[in-house]
């Protein structure tokens, strides 16, 4: 069975050390002002505070994929959301769409006058071949194709932020909370894995072309995307 890879960060473990934030920038060389990942504190300074460690959650009926008008933002066949810079327009229709606040832009402007957009990768790079130069400059390091996992989870210290197969992440989880004999609701989770809002069943799944691509877009092309 293909895995589907999801993000879980547990807010009882979240200590706001900023370690995700580091790894990632370090990792993937992101511009000055561009950030993938980002520690949110929530009810600062009263009881019940939590941080929490928030990025792209690659969601299962991914809300940019079905705004985005030139169609470059895709799923690979681990359920990763990636997407082409090469045909981003800039025009941000992703970031109104993203209940994560996901998409970033180099610059602030007008429609197509903020660059193209950048967002979480899960470590997986972009449609360029594998490891290559090219993909490295545009999309940052391809950890999946070099078999890890992605850096923010594999530097976090207190291993509040996990990713991997769903499964196998959720099983993790599933422990903690029976050792702790307690557990929060998970932050996202069911905005990012729920059902679809829309109804119906699930198109983007992965494992083909959307209806309203073309087959000869560089994101149907399999041969280039990250497996």
């Amino acid at each position: 069975m293909t895995a589907r890879m999801k993000f879980i960060c547990d807010t009882e473990r979240c200590i706001d050390c900023n370690g995700c934030v580091t790894a990632c920038k370090n990792e993937h060389e992101t511009p000055w002002g561009v950030n993938r990942r980002r520690v949110v504190t929530i009810n600062d300074g009263i009881p019940g505070e939590r941080s929490v460690s928030v990025a792209c959650m690659h969601c299962t009926d991914a809300p940019c994929l079905a705004v985005c008008p030139v169609n470059c933002i895709y799923h690979t066949e681990d359920g990763i959301v990636l997407h082409s810079k090469d045909q981003c327009i800039g025009c941000g229709y992703c970031y109104y769409a993203c209940p994560f606040g996901a998409p970033q832009f180099p610059e602030t402007g007008l429609f197509n006058h903020r660059g193209k957009m950048d967002k979480c990768t899960f470590c997986a790079g972009g449609p360029e071949p594998d490891t290559s130069e090219a993909e490295f400059k545009k999309y940052g390091r391809n950890r999946i194709a070099e078999g890890k996992l992605p850096a923010c989870a594999e530097m976090c210290g207190t291993k509040a932020l996990i990713g991997g197969d769903a499964n196998v992440i959720a099983d993790i989880y599933r422990q903690r909370v029976e050792t702790r004999g307690y557990g929060p609701e998970l932050w996202g989770w069911k905005i990012a894995y729920g059902k679809p809002k829309r109804g119906g069943e699930i198109k983007a799944t992965g494992d083909a072309p959307r209806e309203n691509q073309n087959l000869k877009d560089s994101q149907n092309d399999t041969g280039r995307i990250p497996t």
